[in-house]
């Protein structure tokens, strides 16, 4: 019997060729945001010369695991990522969550505890137990962790800006359930680079903020050799637009500064390097989410060989991933339960050392439990019943997988490069460049969406007919802070002043001088009931408070739309006010309370501006007051709020009296973001004109501001 011809790629292209009536076979393929290109068939010549064919898995260079049994020794770590109003609630969320199976605890902190402002400041009215716990003392961060063993369960703490006082109160709330500091085992993210790149929740300056990324790597490497001193993190690079070799590259190069800080000062590369982490969005785009994670492997190796490391623990990449929350979308929420599980699909295969999975309802507001127990479910169900932990590293020797890793890989590399080349990350945040390449790839993406291009289901496609609104979880902000207050009051009442003023002022003499190390003196202020305001402000002193240049990039969202028969109409309608009127509609884009989350209001405000709107982008931080002002200063025919972290309720009220204060009440008012549609009516009583929720096409929205403005509706 003889063997049949195997066959080859070129009979594959013909059949290809055939079955689609002469198209070529490559008019299949798809160019990803980053602009890698899938094939629809890989072959073995796609792999020939790679790294990566010669690799296993707990070898260098990690390609394939940073252990060799991987998730058949040990799976996963089940983390979920929360906080809730008060530190009693949240402690009360994290106990219910060990109980149903999560293995570790990750904090998350209001916004006014980020930004290192104690609760009873008059910039975080709004802010206070909204989108995170507010922690004002070591009172609160002992509340937190009540009932929890410091000494044996890992704590996970997403904090950047106030890292020093929070890490502090940490350190003295396990002092006083009896745990050293030598027994603590976590992370803390003390990731600031990241800050000044997308989430804008720092407080200092560039230079003195990376002296205290230096102090916590010092001291916990002498006194805390089990936590994390850094999780350098480029989830948030994702969540603000970056496509994924943007994320991967950019994050490379904050670890890479991170490393040379700790060896200017003297360190000894493989005496830090092991406490080391990494944190990654895990998108929807699921081969190239797996692809992105063992690149990152591959390429942190080489750095850190570059940087002369010989421990196999220095030259590992260990990393945390969390799935997209941008990815979830308001309309059709039970549609988010299958994306959470395929980016959690994705974080395995990838080879994650822990993970959170986000829950259906959080494109609206906070968690309730029962959308966090599904969300914590996803990944029991992938660990225990899935049995897809038995293999390491399964897409080893894929032809595409390998091959799509290497072009990964060297897409990062080209990123970096140019990194390099403008002087290091520090140096390139400053002039802008990754700021300006996030915010390009996220307003070209968000034009694909609403025209279209690329599909959301239940958003821009597959729409349902009727919809019913989930219920929302929903913080009393006022009772939170009134109870804040109070705990902050009787803490003060109860400690020795004295010893408070010793300790606040050798933290403004060390951060004067240059000398001493700023954890181990914030820890000594903790201890003795100093706040958390209280020691920022006492660096804050020397340091400043760090002000961000805002800008908007132009002529993306427009480029994608430009022959869009709606788009040309809009801008017809434009034009018709600016000639009705005088002048062109003109818009102050604005982002209140401490919410530093700014990639919704430069997509608005840059799509706004294609669209031909005078735009203007208001600086971050700012009260309701100071918009008002602005407002009426610069003129506008309407203020456009963006909001994500719940303060909408108390500061866009407060925006519209303060307005008619000025007897601005012709200003129009409208506002988008995260909203649970049970605050619409609200909102609507208060004067707002128009309410755009997520997955609402700007097109769309840029319409109706015309038609409000020019009092057609």
């Amino acid at each position: 019997m003889s063997e049949s011809k195997k066959p080859s790629l070129d009979d594959w292209k013909a059949a290809t060729e055939k079955g689609l009536k002469g198209k070529p076979a490559s008019s299949l393929e798809w160019s990803t945001p980053d602009g890698i290109t899938i094939k629809t068939v890989y072959t073995k010549a796609d792999v020939e010369n790679l790294r990566s064919q010669d690799t296993l898995p707990g070898f260098a260079p990690y390609l394939r695991g940073p252990h060799t049994t991987m998730y058949a020794g040990r799976p996963w770590t089940i983390r979920q990522y929360a906080g809730f109003s008060t530190a009693e609630e949240s402690n009360a969320f994290y106990r219910r969550t060990l109980a149903g199976g999560g293995q570790g605890v990750s904090v998350a902190f209001d916004l006014a505890t980020h930004r290192g402002y104690d609760s009873d400041h008059p910039r975080v009215v709004g802010d206070v137990g909204k989108a995170g716990v507010a922690i004002d003392s070591v009172e609160d961060t002992k509340v937190l962790f009540d009932s929890i063993p410091l000494g044996t369960i890992s704590v996970s703490m997403t904090m950047n800006g106030a890292v020093l006082p929070v890490l502090a109160s940490y350190v003295i709330a396990a002092e006083e359930q009896g745990v050293p500091q030598d027994q603590l085992r976590g992370t803390i993210q003390n990731d600031i680079l990241k800050e000044f790149m997308v989430r804008n929740t720092f407080i200092y300056p560039p230079t003195p903020s990376m002296r205290i990324v230096g102090d916590i790597i010092e001291y916990a490497s002498k006194h805390m050799p089990l936590f994390n001193t850094i999780s350098i993190s480029g989830y948030h690079m994702q969540e603000a637009g970056a496509d994924a070799s943007l994320e991967l590259a950019y994050t490379l190069a904050d670890g890479k500064d991170y490393v040379k800080t700790a060896v200017e000062r003297g360190m000894g590369v493989d005496d830090f390097a092991g406490r080391l982490s990494f944190f990654f969005a895990i998108g929807m785009n699921f081969y190239l989410e797996i692809a992105k994670l063992r690149a990152a492997r591959m390429l942190w190796c080489e750095i850190m060989e570059d940087f002369g490391a010989k421990k196999a623990s220095s030259k590992m990449l260990r990393t945390h991933c969390q799935t997209s929350g941008w990815s979830l979308t308001f309309q059709d929420p039970y549609n988010n339960v299958m994306r959470t599980t395929i980016e959690a699909m994705a974080a395995v295969f990838g080879g994650t050392q822990s993970l959170h999975t986000n829950a259906l309802d959080e494109a609206i507001a906070l968690p309730t439990d029962f959308s966090a127990r599904i969300a914590r479910n996803t990944q029991l169900v992938l660990q225990e019943e899935a049995h897809i932990t038995h293999v390491a590293d399964p897409w080893g020797g894929s032809y595409m997988m390998e091959s799509l890793t290497q072009q990964i890989a060297d897409k990062a590399r080209e990123v970096m490069k140019e990194v390099d080349q403008a002087g290091g990350m520090v140096k390139a945040i400053e002039a802008g460049l990754p700021q300006r390449r996030i915010e390009e790839a996220s307003a070209r993406r968000q034009a694909n969406i609403d025209r279209g291009l690329e599909t959301i289901v239940g958003v821009n496609k597959y729409k349902p007919k009727d919809e019913k609104a989930i219920d929302a979880f929903k913080v009393d902000n006022k009772a939170v802070r009134l109870s804040q207050i109070d705990r902050i009051n009787k803490v003060k009442a109860s400690r020795d002043q004295s010893k408070v003023n010793a300790c606040l002022e050798a933290l403004t003499q060390a951060a004067a001088s240059g000398k001493g190390n700023l954890l181990e003196l914030s820890i000594n202020a903790m201890r003795v009931r100093c706040t958390l305001g209280e020691v920022t402000q006492a660096m804050e002193k020397i340091f400043g408070r760090h002000t961000p240049h805002t800008s908007t990039v132009s002529g993306v969202y427009g480029k994608v739309w430009a022959d869009d028969p709606q788009w040309l109409d809009l801008k017809k309608d434009v034009d018709a006010f600016a000639a009705k009127e005088g002048r062109r509609p003109r818009m102050l884009v604005v982002k209140m309370g401490q919410d530093g989350h700014d990639r919704g209001a430069k997509v608005i405000a840059s799509a706004f501006a294609d669209a031909g709107f005078d735009v203007d982008l208001a600086p971050l931080f700012q009260t309701p007051e100071e918009v008002a002002e602005q407002a009426v200063e610069n003129d506008v025919h309407v203020v456009g709020v963006s909001t994500l972290a719940g303060a909408h309720n108390t500061l866009i009220p407060q925006l519209i009296q303060e307005l008619k204060k000025k007897n601005a009440e012709d200003v129009v008012v409208v506002c988008g973001g995260v909203i649970p549609q049970q605050d619409y009516e609200e909102l609507r009583a208060a004067g707002v004109a128009d309410i755009f929720g997520p997955g609402t096409s700007v097109a769309v929205s840029a319409r109706r501001v015309i038609q409000r403005i020019s009092g057609q509706i």
